[in-house]
């Protein structure tokens, strides 16, 4: 009896010494704001805060206490891990000017902080991905690029562009962790289960951004990245991409391959099987956000169909060109490749200078 309750007592302090080891992460209390949910729910990805408590205050006693602050307590040190980019005016710290490989701009909030110094090990625990494994780094910068940079902006109020906006956008991640604080005329104040909510509600869409982009957007960027490096076995010319499965969104992956392997002679057509078994060949755009293309089917064959189509252009199979001459269809892989370079064999070639 001795013995048990010895065993007992030990048992009572050990969870006494574990709940006074308990982490801590500081942030503000009051009216929330997502960048500050979203820096909270990274830091409880990693092993050391996933148990965490958050403390929510702006008590500067309290939030001495804690093991790392974010969006609070005026300071930017993670030596000390101190992460609030309200300090003081001159506080202007972007991905770029703390990492300067990096090249977005945009003012970090309490997301951007957290996400630049513990990102990848975020990463690492959410998809087992290891610091060497290329996909990792490719990741990290996507969902910075696609995802928490909004958060960082919109924190700070800066506008996606110059100018009067058309339209308001009320629906962001931003706007809608804003709604779930208390309403300004409502005689419950308390915003501690409205930030619960809209920290499930941010680590959610975080997770779920994550797995899209591992699991779709990266298959994507291999599949674009092996039709570019094997360029010259679909056409002499190099201008021509063959994606063997349809359906891969290759855009902005190719935009972004040509510039990272040093792509010499740009290419201009992607020729891909359609959801019926035929062929298409679609021009590629001057840019991701403009509907001119650096070449287009030839203009004889615009809005021409079928077996017109086939006479006119002496390819047997061809189904359509559009009326804009930005893409075109044939029933066979050989009679859509004829049709990319029959445009490219009448296509206007820069003289070589003498």
């Amino acid at each position: 009896m001795h013995v048990l309750r010895r065993s007992v007592s030990q048992v009572f302090l050990n969870n006494a010494l574990l709940r006074k080891m308990k982490m801590k992460i500081g942030t503000h209390n009051g009216t929330f704001h997502c960048d500050e949910v979203l820096a909270c729910f990274l830091l409880r990805q990693l092993p050391e805060y996933k148990d965490a408590e958050i403390l929510r205050s702006r008590d500067a006693s309290l939030l001495k206490q804690c093991d790392v602050v974010v969006d609070v307590g005026g300071e930017y040190d993670p030596a000390q891990q101190r992460y609030d980019h309200h300090q003081s005016r001159s506080f202007a710290e972007s991905f770029h000017s703390l990492c300067p490989e990096k090249r977005w701009v945009t003012k970090l909030s309490s997301a951007g902080l957290i996400y630049l110094h513990f990102g990848r090990r975020v990463l690492e625990q959410l998809t087992q991905l290891k610091q060497h494994e290329p996909q990792l780094e490719l990741l990290y910068d996507k969902m910075y690029d696609s995802f928490v940079e909004e958060v960082d902006a919109v924190d700070n109020g800066i506008s996606q562009c110059d100018g009067e906006v058309r339209y308001s956008i009320s629906t962001t991640l931003s706007a809608r962790v804003g709604h779930l604080n208390p309403r300004w005329n409502s005689s419950d104040q308390d915003t501690e289960e409205g930030f619960q909510k809209a920290l499930a509600l941010v680590g959610a869409e975080f997770k779920d951004r994550l797995v899209f982009f591992m699991k779709a957007w990266l298959p994507a960027r291999e599949i674009v990245q092996q039709a570019v490096q094997s360029r010259y076995q679909v056409d002499p010319s190099g201008e021509l991409l063959l994606l063997a499965q349809g359906g891969c969104p290759w855009k902005e992956h190719l935009f972004a391959l040509e510039k990272e392997l040093k792509v010499d002679v740009l290419i201009k057509f992607v020729l891909y099987p359609d959801q019926s078994g035929h062929w298409r060949v679609q021009c590629v755009p001057a840019g991701l956000n403009t509907f001119q293309n650096r070449l287009s089917l030839l203009e004889e064959w615009r809005g021409v169909r079928d077996e017109a189509l086939s006479e006119l252009s002496g390819i047997p199979g061809c189904i359509f060109v559009h009326a804009s001459g930005f893409i075109g269809g044939n029933r066979t892989q050989e009679g859509a490749l004829e049709m990319a370079k029959r445009t490219l064999q009448t296509a206007p070639r820069a003289v070589p200078s003498t």
